[in-house]
């Protein structure tokens, strides 16, 4: 059984975990450390160093930024330090105007940014913004989560030092460490007043889905899988309503809509794809607000588990953890027990695990829309006490083994794979000779 002080350690992470995000999380990240520079200079910079790593850079490459029309790391750069608010967190660029927009285009112009890779440090979650104005400078780092500030100075000022080893260490005894046996009891048992919050997902993710279906964004998936070729093609059915609002939502935010989104462990995408196809299967299936509530729950707080072991960043596409939540959640709506919900888990791990993470863009939609799809799928054959047994594969009859399983080779055995992904994506266009 969870301990009174277990109960109030995963509410704590779940509040910590479940925040709402405008934009994609990495270039928003940047901007918000570009922003805590640029406050401690008490000055526009006249010129910005930014140090990232890999995935950083990776994650920032092609996605919209909301409310510029533009895409990549400049122009949020630009703005957070012009028009960011650092105590807005991840929505530090939630105030920024037209003006500010043209403001950024012309800082950018005038080559006043400078974005170079981390090679030292290997954190695969590394920002670092100097800042320089008149003689004066300021720097703010970020580690190992995106708001986690590790290193602040002003001119020769230290105003904060802590050192990552400590960091990493100080979170880790923070977190409680979970297991699916503890996610599903809590989902199950907490009281109703202390999660009725997660609801709050409900609301932001169902009004950037509702955003994707009106405007043309992205790749516009979203719309296409409920025009009349998409049900022509899919159906009109709850499968294809669980695919379309998914995407729809992905479709918004990776183009750039200023619409906020409940994030999940820093990413906006895994924030979508724990909520929306939990929140329609719901609807259609005629759940009552606690199953609802609860199997919120039990999506996010599932994600959250597999990622306290993947990392916040890997080369393991997000949309595997997230979706591993959903079709745990939707299992849980369909009235699955423990038993089935493990099922669930191990057909998706046996399904989804190698994805490869190649940065987050409009495509991402696609992504989700597989690991979703596979979500309902595994859920199915999960209630029939169908699934992938031990016999096959990275299975092991053990669930929390089998979650290790998944996140060793998304933490480790897929490092070389992500370098090769960061190279070729680096190199586009470059001809051999």
């Amino acid at each position: 059984m969870i301990t009174p002080s277990e109960y109030n350690a995963i509410l704590d992470l779940m509040h910590r975990q479940v925040v709402p995000a405008i934009g994609c999380t990495e270039p928003i990240a940047v901007a918000l450390c570009v922003a805590k520079a640029t406050e401690l200079l008490a000055a526009e910079p006249d010129t910005i160093d930014v140090r990232l790593s890999a995935n950083i850079f990776k994650n920032a490459m092609g996605v919209g930024i909301p409310g510029t029309g533009m895409i990549g790391l400049p122009i949020a750069i630009a703005l957070g330090a012009l028009a960011g608010k650092p105590e807005l967190s991840l929505e530090v660029l939630r105030d920024c105007t037209k003006d500010d927009v043209e403001r950024g285009k012309k800082y950018i112009d005038e080559g006043r940014i400078k974005i170079t890779l981390e090679h030292d440090d290997a954190d695969k979650l590394y920002i670092n913004a100097l800042c320089k104005a008149g003689g004066k400078e300021a720097e703010a780092r970020i580690k190992s989560s995106h708001t986690n500030f590790v290193f602040m100075r002003k001119d020769a000022e230290e105003l904060l030092n802590v050192a990552s080893c400590a960091a990493k260490a100080s979170q880790a005894a923070d977190d409680i460490r979970l297991t699916l046996g503890k996610v599903y009891e809590f989902a199950h048992t907490a009281k109703l007043d202390d999660i009725r919050f997660i609801l709050d997902a409900k609301k932001l993710n169902e009004a950037a889905s509702a955003a994707g279906l009106r405007e043309n964004y992205g790749h516009q998936l979203g719309k296409t899988l409920c025009s009349p070729l998409g049900h022509g093609i899919m159906g009109d059915s709850i499968f294809s309503r669980i695919l379309s609002a998914t995407s729809c939502a992905c479709d918004a935010r990776m183009a750039g809509a200023m619409v906020p989104v409940m994030s999940n462990s820093g990413s906006g995408n895994q924030g979508i794809c724990t909520t929306m196809p939990v929140v329609v299967f719901a609807k259609e299936n005629h759940n009552t607000e606690e199953e609802l509530i609860r199997a919120l729950v039990m999506s996010n707080l599932t994600a959250i588990y597999i990622k306290q072991n993947l990392g916040t960043l890997s080369a393991l596409c997000g949309c595997v953890v997230a979706s591993t939540g959903s079709s745990c959640g939707i299992t849980y709506l369909m009235g699955g027990n423990f038993e089935q919900i493990c099922f669930s888990v191990k057909n998706m791990i046996a399904n989804l695990t190698g994805m490869i993470c190649d940065g987050a863009k409009p495509s991402c939609a696609l992504k989700l829309t597989s690991g979703v799809s596979t979500a309902v799928l595994s859920a199915m054959l999960a209630m029939q006490h169908k699934y992938v047994t031990s016999y096959e594969g990275i299975i092991d009859d053990d669930v929390d083994q089998s979650i290790r399983n998944l996140t060793a080779i998304g933490s480790r055995g897929m490092n070389d794979t992500d370098r090769f992904v960061l190279d070729i994506m680096t190199h586009k266009g470059v001809k051999e000779d």
